[in-house]
C-alpha cells in the first residue's frame, strides 16, 4: 500500500491494514488515530513511539501470534506470511543449531511461561542461539523489557516493508 493511501483508508481499513505489523489495539489505534503522516519516516517514528512502553498484558497479547525460533508460522495470514519470510531469511540450519534452539526455546519457556521472541530479520541460527543462551540468564524484569524492544523493531520492520512512498 502506498503511503497516500494508507492516509485516506478509512480507520477500519488502517487498522486491518496495521494489525499484521503488531496485533496490540492502542498501537493499531494510536497509528490509524494520528494520520495523515507526511512520510514513511514519520510514519515509522510514530509506530516507534506508540511502541514505547508495552503493558505486560500487551506483550503476553501480542506474543500469542508468534510461532517458536525454527518453526513454520502456520496459516496463510499476512503476519504468518511476514513471519515465515522473516524465518526464512535465517537460511537452513545444521542439525546441532537445530537441536540447540529447540532445545533452548523448551528452556526459555519453561523458565519464562512464553515464546523466545527476536527479532529474526538479519540475524544467523547461530547469533539467534547465542541470543536465547544469553537471554536465557536473565530475570523475567529484563526479558520484559528485551521483548518490548524486539516486539517494536519487528513491528516497525514490517510495517516499513508494507508501505511505500
Amino acid at each position: 500500500m502506498h503511503l497516500d493511501q494508507f492516509n485516506a483508508a478509512s480507520r477500519t481499513k488502517a487498522g486491518d491494514f496495521l494489525r499484521p505489523c503488531l496485533d496490540i489495539q492502542r498501537w493499531i489505534d494510536e497509528l490509524a488515530d494520528a494520520r495523515p503522516y507526511p512520510s514513511l519516516e514519520a510514519l515509522l517514528a510514530a509506530g516507534r513511539a506508540a511502541a514505547s512502553p508495552f503493558a505486560p498484558a500487551e506483550i503476553d497479547a501480542a506474543l500469542a501470534h508468534h510461532p517458536r525460533i525454527g518453526e513454520r508460522a502456520q496459516g496463510d495470514s499476512t503476519e504468518a506470511r511476514m513471519s515465515q519470510a522473516e524465518q526464512a531469511g535465517l537460511g537452513a540450519a545444521d542439525a546441532a543449531v537445530a537441536q540447540a534452539l529447540a532445545a533452548g526455546n523448551r528452556a526459555y519457556e519453561e523458565k519464562f511461561g512464553q515464546v523466545f521472541l527476536i527479532r529474526a530479520a538479519g540475524r544467523s541460527r547461530r547469533e539467534i542461539l547465542a541470543a536465547l543462551n544469553t537471554r536465557l540468564t536473565h530475570t523475567p524484569e529484563q526479558e520484559q523489557l528485551i521483548i518490548g524492544q524486539q516486539l517494536r523493531e519487528i513491528a516497525v520492520l514490517r510495517l516499513e516493508g508494507l508501505i511505500s512512498k
